[in-house]
Order: C-alpha cells, then structure tokens, then sequence
C-alpha cells in the first residue's frame, strides 16, 4: 500500500511546475503518516524494516461493514465505540515511503478474556519471538476483569496468539482502579526484561523470561509522580527506550495534549523530568496523547497521534523528528505536516487534511474514503501547513494559487500567508457561494516556508452578524502553480 496524500484535482491546470524544489530527495511520508484511524503508535525498528503498531481508534475502509455490528454489541465499555475496538493492525516499510497493512494481527476471539478496548501495544522481541504487550477492557474498578496480556508470535506481522495475562503478587493496596493499562516494555542490553504502566499512577517491575509474570520484589509503584495538581504529574502512556546509558520513560501527564519525558541511569529510576517533547494542543483540537521514540538510521522521531473529527475516538499517527543533546535534553517539537519529509512540495496537490494547525473551531472529517476535508471554518479560522520548499526560481514575480472547495452558500476570503499566522500576506482568494475550484494570483516565494490560510467572510453593514458564526466552506485541497 503506497502512502500518499495527493490526488488529482478537477479543474486546476495540469502543467503545474516549472522549477523544482531545492529539497528533492528520496520521498518519504507526511503526517498522517498512513490512512485510517489509529492512535498510540508504536515505532520500532527490526532488521531492514520500519514497524508502526498502533491502537485502532474508529473502524475504516473494509473494517467498517466487517465490524460494524460490534458497536451494538452489550458490554461494560464507557463509551460504545470502544466496543469497536477488537483488533489490531499492523503497519511496516522498507522505505518510510510504502507502507504495508498487517490486518488482524491480533483480535479479541484470541484472547477470551477480552470484550473491549483492545488498545496500547508495546512490542519487543527476545527469545528469537516477537511479544506483544496490550491492553484490555478498560476496566474502572477492581469488580471487572481485564488489565494487562502478552500475546507471542515467530514474526512481527503475526499472528499473534496469547500466552498469558499479567501475572503478579503484588499486594492488594497496589491493584486497584485498573492501573494495569498502556504498557511499555523494554529489553535491556544485558536481556533482562521490564514492563511500565498504569493509569493515574504508574508502577514498574522486572519481568521473568516467560514474559508474563512479574519477579518477586521487583515491583516499584509510582515510578513517575501522580500529582494529581500539576500538569507534569502521571496520567498514563508509559513508553521505555534506552538511548546509550539513559533511560527515557515517555508518559502522558495529567494536561493529557502532552508527552512528557524523564531520564534515569538505571531501568529502575529514581527519574528525573526533563520537559516535553511533543503537544497535540497547541493551536490544534487537543485530546490526549501516547506515542514512543524511535531511531531510524540515525535520526531520532517521536511517534504520537493527534486529535481529528471532533472526536476522541478519531485519532490519527503521526511522526516528528527530534535531537537528543549532549546533555540527553530532548528539545519540545512542533507539530508539522512532515512526518517523515524534509519538507513539502507547494507544486503537488496538498490534501487539506495534512493540516498541524487548526484554529477558531474548524476540523478534519471524512466525506468518504478518498476525501478528508477540513469542516466548520467560519471567520476568524486559522489553517496552517508547516513546511513548504518552494524552490530558488525567481524569474517571475508572480505565481498562481488554487483552493478546491465544497461550498456552503457563503461568500468568503482566503487570506494566504507565509511563515505563521501573522507573517506576510502574499494574496487572498476569493471563495464564492458554490463549491469548485477557486485561482488567484499572489506573490511568487522562494525558499522554506509555512503556508497559513486566514478566513474571513465578505459581508459588510447589517448582514455582519448573520455571518459571525456561519460555516463559510470546507477545504478540500491546494496547489501552488509557476
């Protein structure tokens, strides 16, 4: 399955190009980094290929008519789409370009205990097997049945078959209000195996080499603080990596938007915080948050999942690149419409949806399996897509823009603008009442930019607060023309 998000674009003119961005190397991925709904991605790497392996969030594409009846399906879950979750997928590359769907690598009829809320994998491979860590039920109280499995399988893409559910001896104190949820787990350079996890209060321990039950002793609640107070305090999401000799353990703290990160020098802490890394909140439909770090030939990325069609069940992966200094400090990230790229190329069609930042109440939805538009922009919205080459050519001081757009009866403008929300305006379009495909001319650009659209309406006197809180148009895609 090839990854991409252009497609043609009915009437806008087919000779779009006539120079090429500085920046053409080797393709790669943008963010969402593939179709579908999926939140929680786990990066990893095993031999020559790239794995992703994410919680499915909302059923899409075949998935919707195969599972669709277990929305009505009757059981303890808290919300009814969580009944929708009763498998996982799989998603590898050799390329960061071509991604392929490992369907159904695991399902709830594999492991018997599970009804719900099959989500949070962690993977790991020892033994010469792949383990594959989840959770399940998302039970609320220590009345229901669920918590932490391990299924096992002799390849990454499955399938997977259970071997066992958590098993400990810890004392009761410690076992309650479902803290075995969203496990992370980690295989040290000496082969010795630890697990990471919880819900509003975090617990560690050594595991022993079946995988599945705890050692004796080895259990340390409160590994990260539960200050229920801060917003640095535990949430959830514990994720393990050991870069060098330090172990960074990602989790999403109570301002849920966010993963943050501490350091220790031993599996077993004490850890220290060090900041965050990524926020999904910032000038974007916040929700909560879970992902994992990764070093892929020698660049380190952050996998996480942003919020998208206004609800918490339609989550999409997406990627960062980060550095971690000399000093192991992870500097925070943006959100960008990059994923894996370089940068993006303003002469290709942009899908709207790649969108990373979202302003005055507009979202992401999906008209179909081929059309994600950006809805609800009114004026005042702000829509931004970071980043763009626009090349070196500069023999003209002009260039053309044009907008497809389903239209809602409205007349409107799209103010267009380079390098932030306040940064220099190089044209407006003029959106009229029908949907179509919407031309401007605006000033040529060269060089490495953010592109913002700003809405306004183009009513004036009376009318004015008929349209204050109007819906102006959806956004289907862009394209920039020399």
């Amino acid at each position: 399955m090839k990854v991409n998000h252009l497609f043609l674009l009915v009437g806008i003119p087919s000779l779009f190009v006539s120079c090429t961005p500085k920046s053409s190397e080797k393709k790669t991925s943008g963010n969402p980094i593939f179709p579908g709904w999926y939140a929680d991605p786990e990066g990893i790497v095993f031999g020559d290929e790239y794995w992703i392996y994410p919680t499915l969030s909302l059923l899409y594409g075949e998935d919707e008519e195969i599972y669709k009846a277990d929305l009505e399906r009757q059981t303890d879950a808290i919300n009814p789409e969580y009944n929708l979750q009763t498998h996982m997928d799989a998603f590898s590359s050799k390329d960061l370009v071509n991604w392929t769907k490992h369907p159904r690598v695991l399902h709830i009829e594999d492991v018997p205990w599970v009804k719900y809320a099959l989500w949070a994998p962690s993977i790991i491979q020892a033994n010469d097997k792949y383990y594959l860590f989840f959770g399940g039920n998302d039970i609320q109280n220590n009345d229901q049945y669920g918590g932490i499995g391990v299924a096992v399988s002799d390849k990454p893409e499955g399938p997977f078959r259970l071997l066992s559910k958590y098993k400990y001896d810890l004392p009761d104190n410690l076992v309650e209000d479902g803290v075995f949820v969203d496990p992370g787990v980690l295989v040290d350079d000496d082969g010795r195996v630890y697990i990471y996890c919880g819900f509003e209060k975090s617990y560690m321990a050594e595991l022993k080499s079946n995988m599945y039950e705890v050692i004796s002793d080895s259990y340390i609640p409160d590994i990260i603080p539960a200050d229920k107070e801060s917003e640095k305090g535990f949430f959830e999401a514990c994720s393990m990596r050991k870069v060098g000799d330090t172990y960074y353990l990602i989790y999403s703290p109570n301002k849920g938007n966010r993963l943050e990160y501490m350091t220790s020098d031993s599996p077993r802490g004490p850890f220290t915080y060090r900041g965050t890394i990524v926020d999904n909140g910032i000038d974007y439909p916040a929700g909560n948050n879970h992902g994992s770090i990764c070093n892929i030939n020698g660049q380190w990325y952050i996998f996480y999942h942003r919020m998208t069609n206004a609800t918490i069940t339609s989550r999409r992966a997406c990627v960062e690149k980060i550095e971690i200094l000399p000093d192991g400090t992870i500097p925070q990230v943006e959100m960008t419409s990059l994923g894996f790229e370089d940068s993006l190329n303003p002469y290709k069609i942009t899908n709207a949806d790649i969108a990373c930042v979202l302003k005055g109440g507009c979202f992401i939805t999906e008209l179909d399996k081929f059309t994600r538009v950006i809805t609800a922009i009114k004026t005042g919205a702000v829509i931004g897509y970071k980043y763009f080459d626009f090349g070196e050519d500069c023999s003209s001081k002009t260039m053309e823009f044009a907008a497809k757009v389903n239209g809602s009866g409205c007349n409107s403008t799209i103010r267009i603008l380079i390098d932030g929300e306040d940064g220099e305006e190089i044209g407006r379009c003029v959106i009229g009442a029908a949907g179509g495909t919407y031309t401007t001319v605006v000033k040529n650009v060269t060089g490495r930019h953010s592109v913002f659209f700003k809405i306004e309406h183009n009513y004036t006197g009376w009318f004015v607060d008929w349209y204050k809180e109007r819906h102006l148009f959806e956004l289907e895609s862009f394209v920039f023309m020399k």
